[in-house]
Formats: C-alpha cells, sequence, structure tokens
C-alpha cells in the first residue's frame, strides 16, 4: 500500500476511499486537453478500471495543452496513445481504449456497468448525449467545458438534476477550442478540479459535488459556482438521435450548406434555420422530425422553433464534419 499510502493519510479519505476506489470503474468521454491532466491523476489514485473513449488521433496543436502525448505520438489514435502511457504509470489500473465517437448508437453501452462518468469532450451534443444517458441508468456525470481563458466543471445526475436542467437553452452560435483557442493552464485547472470531483463521488464524500457547479475566469483568477440541486428539467428536451435511426417515414430535414457534406437522406429537405423559422414545415400526424446538422446546435434551433408548430416527436442528429466526404466524392 506504500503506492498510496500519502493518499490514505488524509483523514477525509483514509483506506476505505481507496478500497472504493479500487472497485471504481468510470468512463471517460474525450482523450484530450480536459483528459490529459485528468487521467493520470485517476490512475494514480488507483481506480480499478477507466474506459476512454475518443475518435480523433493526436496532432501537433494539441500537445500545448494535451500534456499526455509527445511528439512521437503525432498522428496515433488519442485513445490509444493515452491509454500506452498511462500503463506505465500505474500497471494496476486497467485502461481500456475505444476508438470511437461518443454518441446516440454506443452510448448505453459503453456506459453500462460503470460507476461515474467523466465528460471530456469538447462537444456539446456529446455532453447533452451523455446527461440524458446518465440521467436514465442513474450514473452521476462529472462534466467540464472550457474555451478561451474561462470554463466551468458540474456534477450533474445520480440523483442531482441533469446537464439540461442547468442548461436548458443553447446559444445560437458556439465556440469550440478550436475555433476560439484556449490556453493550456486554464484545462489543466479545470481539469483537476473535475478529477477531484470524481473521487469525491467514487468515495462518497460530503458535501456531495453532484448538483454543485464550480466557474473559473483565468482573467482575474477568480473561482465562483452554485449548487443547483432543485433545478427542474425543462418540459422540451429533444433527443439526439443516430443517423442510422433516419427512416423514410420521419420528415428528414438537412439544416447545412450543400458544400457541408452530403444530403444526410435522400428523402431530406435542405432547409436553413431561418427559413425554418419564417416557413414551418408541416409534418403528418405523429410523424417524427428529425433536424440534421454538423455538430446538433442548428438543429437545437430548429427544434425549438418547431416545439409550437409540431406536436409529435422532433429529434436531432449531429453529423460531425463531412466536408472531406463531400470533396473525396467523384
Amino acid at each position: 500500500m506504500s503506492r498510496y499510502a500519502r493518499q490514505i493519510a488524509v483523514p477525509e479519505f483514509g483506506p476505505l476511499g481507496q478500497a472504493a476506489l479500487e472497485r471504481a470503474r468510470i468512463l471517460v468521454i474525450g482523450a484530450g486537453g480536459l483528459a490529459a491532466p485528468l487521467l493520470p491523476y485517476l490512475v494514480g489514485a488507483g481506480l480499478a478500471e477507466i474506459h476512454v473513449v475518443d475518435p480523433d488521433t493526436v496532432e501537433l496543436s494539441n500537445l500545448h495543452r494535451q500534456t499526455l502525448f509527445r511528439e512521437t505520438d503525432v498522428s496515433r489514435p488519442k485513445a490509444v496513445a493515452a491509454a500506452d502511457h498511462l500503463a506505465t504509470l500505474n500497471p494496476k489500473c486497467r485502461v481500456i481504449a475505444h476508438v470511437a465517437q461518443f454518441g446516440p448508437e454506443n452510448a448505453a453501452t459503453l456506459c453500462q456497468d460503470m460507476d461515474l462518468v467523466l465528460d471530456c469532450a469538447d462537444s456539446f451534443a456529446a455532453s447533452y448525449i451523455a446527461s440524458d444517458m446518465c440521467q436514465n441508468m442513474h450514473l452521476p456525470l462529472i462534466s467540464a467545458s472550457v474555451v478561451g481563458m474561462d470554463g466551468y466543471v458540474g456534477g450533474f445526475c445520480g440523483g442531482a438534476p441533469s446537464l439540461r436542467a442547468l442548461f436548458p437553452d443553447l446559444p445560437r452560435a458556439a465556440g469550440t477550442c478550436a475555433t476560439l483557442g484556449v490556453l493550456g493552464p486554464v484545462v489543466g485547472v479545470l481539469a483537476t478540479l473535475q478529477a477531484q470531483m470524481a473521487v469525491a463521488v467514487l468515495t462518497g464524500q460530503t458535501p456531495s459535488p453532484l448538483g454543485q457547479l464550480v466557474t473559473f475566469d483565468a482573467r482575474g483568477f477568480r473561482f465562483g459556482g452554485f449548487r443547483f440541486d432543485r433545478a427542474p428539467e425543462p418540459a422540451f428536451a429533444p433527443k439526439f438521435v443516430a443517423p442510422a435511426a433516419m427512416t423514410t417515414n420521419d420528415l428528414i430535414i438537412d439544416l447545412r450548406q450543400p458544400d457541408e457534406g452530403p444530403l444526410a437522406h435522400p428523402t431530406a429537405l435542405r432547409r436553413s434555420v431561418d427559413d425554418i423559422a419564417n416557413n414551418p414545415p408541416m409534418a403528418q400526424a405523429g410523424q417524427r422530425i428529425l433536424l440534421c446538422c454538423r455538430s446538433g446546435l442548428r438543429a437545437w434551433a430548429a427544434a425549438e422553433t418547431l416545439a409550437p408548430h409540431h406536436a409529435g416527436d422532433i429529434a436531432m442528429i449531429a453529423l460531425g464534419d463531412q466536408s472531406q466526404t463531400l470533396e473525396n466524392t467523384p
């Protein structure tokens, strides 16, 4: 036990806390900036099993903040490179790599038998898919987000309100680390808080971080936050579904421009969010409306616009970046 002696010596943690970690199985969504500091802390702490899911490969532009990787990892799958590096830190912690996009088609399988889910994805669609799944499975979710010099981390689901309860509405435009930039140390601050929240949940520390949001503004080195234990779940909560869920019985609307990718489905209509607002499409009674775009942001905006006009089901599909697919089409 000499490996864990220093953390066992903490009175609020002790041998019972260590035993809890050595039984824990968690899922980490994303192997990028947030996961890079978070994963070594949790592997070092002695968790039993960590599953890491990420579809991307390491790029040179990642290295300023994704400190788990080295230049020799460039072009390797992030999940695999992370698992290899972590195995040298603590071979007693089993790290399993899943080179895949976390989405509606695999969320249930990946979350099955987990004790906790950590959202480290740079994608609000993945965050809401994770929240919906964790809410259904009564799994705790620790979600973090960082852009530029601001970020937050919070504990959701598992008996606490979901991500939708705290953030029921999305902005009409949202940036990512790729579009708005991000500073590495800011990511590290939020990632270590996320790791500590994970340890607190897994070991049953009180007060629980579930139902609590912590914010950080690096411009003035200001921390903030609040509890949201009684936040109500929104009445309107359109779900993300997998592209494979599309059928000819659905009214499918592709909100992308032609240069963003091929039509989502042969029966799909290509419309814009503004066009839908001015001329809402009329679905048949009981027909499902599927709204497709790259990230899900336009689909969310269109869903809110259509909700007063359609009594049936409205769902969203985040297709990802398909511009390369269009370029490679003969």
